[in-house]
């Protein structure tokens, strides 16, 4: 007997029906480069894929995936991925500080930040490629075929390995009968898009494809100062292929594209009281600052900032300081090969690619108006990957076709590669001194345009600088020196930092489909990988400033009472080395120091995992299959591309502040510290699919379980790259203190050393479980209607720990036992309706479309601080048009989120602008954990509308 996968692909060939709309099927993942590109639109077209490296109906592949056909893309104005979130709910696509690197989420699980050293939860395949990381589905698209979202662990078939799903998008082949097609769009914002693409035979045995976009359009921001708009766009994209197809057995497909982009992005505002409630008082200026006031806000504005932009609510108009610079180039090129050989008894499948990615982003990375943090255009700073990569797989049959076979191997060398030029602004020292002055006890000799922000005069006859001399006794001379030292770090910081990451990862796997009757099938598949990095980094810095404050002040800060001491003298050695470790902090943020010019250091680690999967699926009836599937997946571990983490500016060592990297050994000695372990899910589900004429439902219970999950989070001050695992021991509230806020109800003087875990005690940090729920209907040919509905509970565990041997979580995270992960509303739904009706005997159609999702509460900050909180909203996109006969020209007018809802995708904590530190209960825990530090927030984009004109032949 032969297989179904066998009988699906004979079908295919034969009929050559192609994709349609899937947003209700359920089946398998991400290298399904070989289902026909042909179209038919009847009601009971069944769909192929090749998602288990065979060609199958999707109706009988049990595993969960949304598959989406290129007229529902073109329908809801998809050109890259991010339009994917209208129509699959399990799914979540956004940017932020860079374009460059979205991030994907699937059942709220995916990878958090920019940091490029991280690895995706959902990497993105296009035409059976892996892309190195997932910000590059951002780009145009061209001419698609389909794009499938792959939910859950994929652990098994070829490529990299992935911890929550993956994103395959398939562009359209080659046909050996020409055809062409063009369309011209125009919209608000100035929007301007052109896409073409022409196909045809070169031969009996060869045909080509050619396919181009290019793209323009003003920014959604308003940079007044400099007298531009952010968000902008200007790319354009070429794909050029050759199917060469000599016998029935043999073909070979060729594809070589280049991307091409030169934009500004990507601004932020300050999230105000009308966005977030919780915002509460932090917006409200007051020297010195009080319960109900935050002198940082004070600052900010005696040092340039409109004060308006704290309470502008989704007003676009950004503050940006004059000469500073978004802008962005991005190349994207590469080509790849791929051959299909019956050998009569077998199918080879080999895939072969090369690609290069090279992206440089600037940026006012305070998004304020004050010059405090900058990175300048440069062509000497970019982040860089060279990937070359090899599949191969053989798949056959065995004992009468009881047995569908496949096994394989793949292997990845990649090269990555990040030159930095981060630098502080040209007003960042006498922020910096303003920031210490003007939340304290000096707030009364606050002056922000004195030399060091004090004033000239404590008192008549008294001058300032005398006056903090005096309160700190003797210290009071370095201390006085060191003010003035921070007063003059201007445009200092990395000159060009080389980050660099060699890693080889290869692996071999099996997949197999055991036919234990007609009607009962069991999957087996296994994995095995091993993955290496070899990294290391040279850095540049001339901030001389922080080794001149550590040798000013070192001594003040580790000063002890003697015994003897006046009440005096004590409250001036108190003074003293609050003092020290303020101008030290802010002198050495981030690790921006001297120390480490011309400094290298390098680490290695390596790593194999076994992963796989089982799967028992019964179809009782022809319409109807139930499955069971167990899943193993992981996520390669690698380094913190950011020499922050390194150290922090001031760190106790046996009880004694230490300062510098050579109290502790050299940067080489504090490598490991940039080390994070892999992430690896132990995931089931359970599933019933039923398709039956116009009408197809899917529904799928899942439970997840995360350990060692990768978490990256900004502080406001450096990033934090921690691998989350759970404790099943009680911590006592140890994951959950702080000993920052003194009058806070968590207040523990000891936090940092409590809430460790015994070892054995560890496991798992986060769960994801829940139901997805699709649903397609197709009553006439004219008519379509999709939904889905996702309802996911992914959460933390109640007690948290930050590594796999129980160490401490870090302060930051501390409200993260027991809560949603962000970006994970609990329910998401969608939904979509497309008619197509003819008009009258013409050959005339009309088109009317519209889609939606409505998406619950989240909170869109990893470290899930209430600022950064969002509320629930709806989207809807709609299309109308008029179509001529047989489809060869159309007229359409759309809109993407036609409401013009307005909503954050990130919110975040301001870059270094924090005010002083509560001591009381006022903003401090609960509702402000991050004390009187101001937030940002990257916005949504607003309403769009437009024209669009179609053209074929």
């Amino acid at each position: 007997m032969k297989s179904s996968s066998l009988r699906a692909a004979r079908f295919l060939r034969s009929s050559a029906l192609g994709v349609s709309i899937a947003v209700a099927a359920i089946s398998v993942p991400a290298f399904a480069q070989d289902a026909a590109d042909t179209t038919d639109d009847s009601a009971d077209a069944p769909i192929v894929v090749t998602a288990q490296g065979r060609a199958q109906l999707l109706s009988d592949v049990p595993v969960a995936i949304s598959a989406v056909s290129a007229e529902t893309l073109q329908n809801s104005g998809a050109n890259d991925i991010r339009q994917l979130n209208q129509v699959a709910p399990s799914l979540l696509v956004s940017s932020t500080g860079s374009e460059a690197n979205g991030s994907a989420r699937i059942r709220g699980i995916g990878t958090v930040g920019d940091n490029p050293g991280l690895e995706s939860s959902v990497p993105v395949f296009i035409d059976g490629v892996y892309r190195s990381r997932s910000g590059i589905g951002l780009n145009e698209l061209g001419e698609i075929d389909r794009i499938e979202v792959q939910r859950g662990p994929q652990g098994t078939l070829g490529g990299r390995n992935s911890s929550a799903g993956l994103i395959s998008i398939y562009s359209k082949k080659p046909d050996f009968n020409f055809g062409a097609n063009g369309e011209i769009t125009y919209g608000n914002y100035d929007y301007w898009r052109l896409a073409g693409s022409v196909t045809g035979p070169l031969g009996d045995t060869l045909a080509a494809r050619l396919d181009g976009v290019w793209v323009k359009r003003d920014g959604f921001y308003n940079d007044t100062a400099n007298n531009r708009d952010i968000n902008n766009r200007d790319r354009y994209f070429l794909r050029g292929q050759l199917l060469f197809e000599p016998t029935d057995a043999l073909s070979v497909r060729l594809i070589a594209d280049y991307t091409y982009r030169d934009e500004e992005c990507c601004a932020a505002t300050y999230v105000s009281a009308a966005v977030n409630p919780y915002i509460g008082n932090l917006n409200n200026p007051g020297i010195p600052a009080s319960a109900t006031t935050n002198n940082i806000v004070r600052v900010l504005a005696d040092l340039g900032q409109p004060l308006a932009a704290f309470n502008q609510g989704y007003s676009r108009n950004i503050s940006v300081t004059p000469g500073r610079s978004f802008a962005g180039k991005t190349k994207d090129y590469g080509f790849s090969g791929q051959i299909d050989y019956d050998l009569g008894g077998a199918t080879l499948t080999s895939i072969t690619a090369y690609r290069e990615y090279r992206s440089s982003q600037a940026g006012d990375l305070d998004y304020g108006a004050v010059d405090i943090l900058y990175r300048a255009p440069s062509d000497d700073a970019y982040r860089q990957f060279h990937t070359f990569t090899q599949e191969l797989r053989l798949q056959g049959e065995a004992f009468d076709g009881k047995l569908d076979w496949l096994v394989g191997g793949f292997y990845a060398n990649e090269k990555l590669r990040v030159r930095d030029n981060l630098r502080f602004g040209n007003q960042y020292g006498r922020f910096a001194t303003c920031r210490i002055v003007s939340g304290g006890g000096l707030a009364g000799l606050y002056s922000p345009t004195s030399p060091g922000c004090v004033a000239p005069f404590a008192a008549p006859g008294v001058p300032g600088f005398a006056a903090i001399a005096g309160a700190t006794g003797a210290s009071g001379a370095d201390i006085v020196t060191a003010f003035n030292v921070l007063d003059g770090l201007n445009d200092r910081g990395s000159i060009n930092d080389a980050y660099r990451q060699n890693g080889e990862n290869w692996a071999l796997f099996t997949h197999n489909i055991f036919h234990i009757t007609d009607k009962l099938d069991f999957t087996f598949g296994l994995r095995y990988t091993n993955d290496k990095k070899k990294f290391s980094a040279t850095f540049t810095n001339d901030n001389t400033a922080c080794t001149t404050i550590q040798g000013l002040v070192y001594d003040d800060l580790i000063q002890q009472n003697q015994p003897g001491d006046s009440t005096a003298v004590l409250t001036q050695r108190a003074t003293a080395r609050a003092l020290a470790g303020a101008l030290i902090g802010l002198g050495c943020q981030g690790n921006s120091t001297a120390e480490l010019n011309n400094v290298s250091i390098n680490d290695k680690r390596s790593e194999d995992q076994f992963t796989g999967t089982a799967i028992l699926s019964y179809k009782p009836v022809d319409d109807l299959m139930v499955y069971a599937s167990y899943s193993r997946g992981y996520k390669a571990g690698g380094f913190n591309l950011d020499r922050s983490a390194l150290k922090a500016p001031i760190q106790v060592v046996n009880g004694v502040p230490t300062v510098t990297f050579a109290s502790l050994g050299g940067a080489q000695a504090l490598v490991g510290n940039l080390q994070f372990d892999p992430e690896k899910v132990n995931s089931y589900e359970l599933g019933a699919k039923y398709s039956s004429g116009p009408f197809s439902a899917g529904l799928t219970f899942f439970r997840s379980d995360f350990s060692s999950f990768q978490l990256n989070t900004f502080n406001g001050t450096v990033f934090l790259v921690q691998n989350i695992n759970g404790c099943s021991s009680d911590l006592n509230g140890g994951d959950r203190d702080q000993s920052k806020f003194t009058g806070a109800p968590n207040y523990n003087l000891n936090a940092a050393t409590t809430g460790a875990c015994a070892s054995d005690d560890v496991g798992y940090g986060v769960r994801s479980q829940g139901f997805e729920l699709e649903a397609s209907l197709v009553p006439a040919r004219s008519f379509r209607m999709t939904a889905g509905l996702t309802y996911a509970r992914t959460k933390y565990r109640s007690q948290l720990v930050g590594n796999d041997s129980g160490a401490p979580l870090d302060q930051a995270l501390r409200l993260l036992p027991g809560n949603n992960l962000s970006n994970a509303p609990e329910l998401v739904a969608t939904s979509s309706v497309a008619w197509t009706p003819d008009i009258g005997s013409s050959g005339l159609s009309g088109l009317v479309y519209i889609d939606g999702r409505l998406t619950g509460d989240y909170n869109t900050g990893s470290d899930l601080f209430p600022q950064k909180s969002q509320n629930g909203y709806a989207i809807f996109n709609a299309r109308v048009g008029l179509r001529g006969p047989d489809e060869k020209w159309s007229v359409e007018f759309w809109g993407q989120n036609i409401f013009n809802k307005q909503y954050a995708q990130v919110a975040f904590n301001s870059p270094f602008q924090e005010g002083a530190t509560s001591t009381s209960t006022a903003f401090a825990d609960p509702q402000y954990p991050g004390g009187r530090q101001l937030f940002s927030q990257f916005l949504a984009e607003p309403r769009t509308y437009g024209v669009t004109l179609r053209g074929k032949f």
